[in-house]
Parts: structure tokens; C-alpha cells; sequence
């Protein structure tokens, strides 16, 4: 026959005294709010500081997004968006090099919200909330821009394009929905 389980008020066949037993279920009821709080609260700073893909505003300001973009970006992807040579391939640590932003790159192939998320959150985490997994080399200017500086430094980029390139763009950035 099975084994009959001692009922909660026994500990190891002796009786507990009912302080004893309040206590441990006042410990368990603490722990369970405690738990429940700390899941609540990483949970809400999860929903709170997880990154929203904005959509670009109806101004911008392309003088400023110059000056962000020589602050920022031209290090890496050039004074002049000219990117960094061979930038198609892998370097040593398997990351490929920054692409060109002018006409040349790719990054008119990309919808708005992709650009946007790809600055703010950077590279490899872009990516990943797309669901790809690559190691990126780009990385996250969220913390040091705003939302508004990153839309001014996208519309400097967009601006430089040749009437074809702003249009094939802006039909992705429509098709996409944001």
C-alpha cells in the first residue's frame, strides 16, 4: 500500500507547536508576496524600458543630424558615409566592418524602424528582436541619444540619397508600417 504523507503540522513524526506551524506559514505567505512583487517589478521595468520602434516625426532637424552624425557615426562609417573599406567582408573577430550610408550601402534598403531600432539598440540586438541571430558590430546609442536626436541623424543619411534611392526607402518604410 502507498505511503500516507504526514500531515503539515507534523515535522518528522512530532507534533509542531502551532507558533512553529504559524510562522512557517507567515515565512511561506512573505516569500510568495515577495516573489510575486519581484516578478511584477521585473516584469513592468520589462514592458516599461523595453525599446518602442518610434516612427519618424513630422519635422526633423537634418543641420542637427549632421552635427550628431560627425559626432557619432563618421568614426566608424565615415565623414563623407563612405563607410569603411570592404566592408562586405568579415574582419577578425567575424564582425563586418561599418557599411557606407550614402548611395552606395545598403542602408536604403532598410525601412525607417529598422534603422531606428538598429542605432537605439545596436546591432546585435536589432537583430535578435527581429529574431536573427548575428554578432553585430554596432552598437547602442540609446543610451546617449534621444529618440529625436537618432530621427535627425536618419533624416541627415536620407537626405544625402539621390532621388531613387529616398523612394525605394520610403516604400519599404511604408510597407513595413512604421
Amino acid at each position: 500500500m502507498g505511503r500516507v504523507s504526514a500531515p503539515p503540522f507534523l515535522k518528522n513524526g512530532v507534533m509542531m507547536k502551532l507558533p512553529d506551524l504559524l510562522l512557517q506559514r507567515r515565512t511561506l505567505i512573505v516569500l510568495l508576496i515577495a516573489l510575486g512583487g519581484v516578478g511584477a517589478t521585473v516584469w513592468m521595468r520589462g514592458e516599461l524600458a523595453a525599446p518602442t520602434t518610434a516612427t519618424m516625426p513630422a519635422t526633423v532637424d537634418i543641420a542637427q543630424g549632421e552635427q550628431l552624425y560627425g559626432d557619432f557615426c563618421a568614426a566608424c562609417h565615415g565623414a563623407n558615409l563612405e563607410g569603411q573599406p570592404d566592408w562586405r567582408s568579415p574582419g577578425p573577430d567575424g564582425t563586418l566592418p561599418a557599411p557606407p550610408h550614402d548611395e552606395t550601402g545598403h542602408t536604403w534598403h532598410h525601412p525607417d524602424s529598422v534603422l531606428f531600432d538598429y542605432t537605439k539598440l545596436g546591432g546585435k540586438e536589432a537583430l535578435a528582436k527581429e529574431g536573427v541571430e548575428f554578432d553585430s558590430a554596432m552598437p547602442s546609442f540609446g543610451e546617449q541619444l534621444s529618440d529625436a536626436e537618432i530621427w535627425n541623424i536618419i533624416a541627415y543619411i536620407k537626405s544625402t540619397w539621390p532621388e531613387r534611392q529616398r523612394t525605394a526607402q520610403a516604400e519599404r518604410s511604408a510597407a513595413a508600417g512604421r
